[in-house]
């Protein structure tokens, strides 16, 4: 989950990247409005996207987790402490959802008073609402509101632009950003993406006002009124100080040139960078929406518990034990599917089908590294309770266990962890499409110290 959620940031702080270094000060306004309403969802979507074909020009090489040999019950306890921090994560996220919802029910009670002290009128089919003693402008909706302390000579032009955001729909725009800030609070790339369309959308009023009209006059009435803006961020607000630069600055720029449209191409090469990436990642989805929470967690202790029962190996020298174990830092990790592969490597003496010698496999690098670790070196180093070693190394094509890799607190764990996986017999190499491939293999080895 937290690696999907990376892969989001990443790619939305991507796609604003772009958007400011090459779209941001081109004059496609509604591109530019495409671009920016629909890169955010594109961003959530891609991390779940993906594609065979480009998975099949991966280059060969696999990397598998190898699957729980369990000896105790330390993997169970393992299970709950992952249980317990998911469970905190998702309560997190919904107290989140709960807190920026109240906000926005704030700002909605805010409209709310401010539609019920004011005026309602209706000029030329538009419906306008007259704010006492204020001179706040902003539209929602269908709906201008409009202080009664805006002068008579800039009213009609301020009406006309709102009518321009009436008429376009942009209210629509920043609603759909509000929600994503509901869902994705912690998200600050949604905050961003929302200031920057609130921007492009005065851009397009204003463009649209000046078409057949006097700039100059227009500068005029933006500079000539008190800049009164209450923060309200689904609403389009006229007067907004910090943006009073930048919207005459957008006005006197020459039109884009049409060949300048090429730059949107970038969002090709930008979005086969990320379906590609996806399909390389090696973080396996699980599919839960078909499951409960609890219906998970049983099927997890189920096989846990079955897999105690058939690879239980008592291992008793000097009250210490070694176990291999599917937790890699106390988070339960499901099958990888082994689809990707045609032929998984074999162990000397497995046979069957891919899911049967993974099992057997299992088992007996389990059987050797229980043999061949040297328990002793607990004592030497005066070790007590859960030692990981995370170990990683590579079945090649020719079979050989190589490119062995350990990580642990102390450097001599990792070098008997290394000594011992180095002691695994050569293999029957992996096949893809009838070639011989090599296979990465990730090994957690949980050395359990009992006092």
């Amino acid at each position: 989950m937290i690696h999907t959620i990376l892969q989001i940031l990443v790619f939305q702080l991507l796609f604003l990247a772009v958007y400011d270094l090459f779209l941001k000060k081109e004059t496609f306004f509604n591109l530019n409005r495409v671009y920016l309403l629909l890169t955010p969802i594109l961003s959530i979507v891609l991390p779940y996207v993906s594609l065979d074909f480009l998975q099949q020009n991966i280059p060969q090489e696999y990397v598998i987790q190898l699957p729980a040999v369990i000896l105790g019950n330390t993997a169970l306890e393992a299970g709950s402490d992952a249980t317990f921090w998911l469970s905190t994560l998702n309560s997190l996220w919904i107290i989140g959802i709960l807190a920026t919802s109240f906000i926005f029910s704030l700002k909605l009670l805010k409209i709310f008073k401010l539609r019920v002290s004011g005026t309602r009128e209706n000029i030329k089919g538009t419906s306008l609402i007259l704010l006492p003693e204020t001179d706040l402008v902003f539209s929602l909706f269908n709906t201008i509101y409009l202080g009664k302390d805006i002068s008579q000579e800039n009213k009609a032009s301020i009406i006309a632009h709102e009518k321009v955001h009436i008429q376009q729909k942009h209210s629509l725009d920043l609603l759909y950003f509000e929600l994503l800030r509901i869902v994705f609070w912690f998200n600050p790339l949604v905050y961003m993406f929302q200031n920057r369309i609130a921007t492009l959308h005065e851009y397009i009023a204003d463009s649209e006002i000046t078409r057949d009209k006097d700039k100059k006059q227009y500068y005029q009435n933006l500079l000539s009124e008190v800049f009164q803006t209450e923060q309200i961020s689904f609403v389009n607000t006229f007067f907004k100080q910090s943006l009073i630069k930048k919207r005459i600055i957008m006005l006197q720029k020459s039109k884009s040139q049409k060949g300048a449209q090429v730059k949107y191409l970038l969002l090709l090469p930008i979005i086969f960078s990320m379906l590609f990436y996806t399909a390389c990642s090696d973080n396996p989805k699980v599919d839960t929406d078909q499951q409960s929470e609890a219906e998970i967690l049983n099927k997890i202790k189920e096989q846990e518990e079955a897999k105690i029962e058939e690879y239980r190996i008592n291992q008793e020298k000097e009250n210490i034990t070694v176990q291999i174990d599917t937790i890699m830092g106390g988070d339960p990790v499901t099958d990888v599917p082994y689809s990707v592969i045609d032929q998984v490597p074999t162990y000397p003496g497995c046979s069957g089908d891919n899911e049967t010698m993974r099992k057997c496999m299992s088992s007996k690098i389990a059987e050797s590294i229980n043999s061949n670790f040297n328990t002793s070196i607990a004592n030497d180093l005066n070790l007590s309770g859960r030692q990981r070693i995370a170990v990683q190394f590579k079945i090649d094509k020719t079979g050989n266990v190589t490119d062995v890799r350990a990580r642990a607190k102390h450097p001599e764990l990792e070098t008997e962890a290394m000594r011992v996986v180095n002691l695994l017999p050569q293999m029957k190499p992996g096949e893809q499409k009838g070639e011989k491939v090599g296979v990465l293999y990730s090994l957690p080895i949980v050395f359990n110290i009992v006092e």
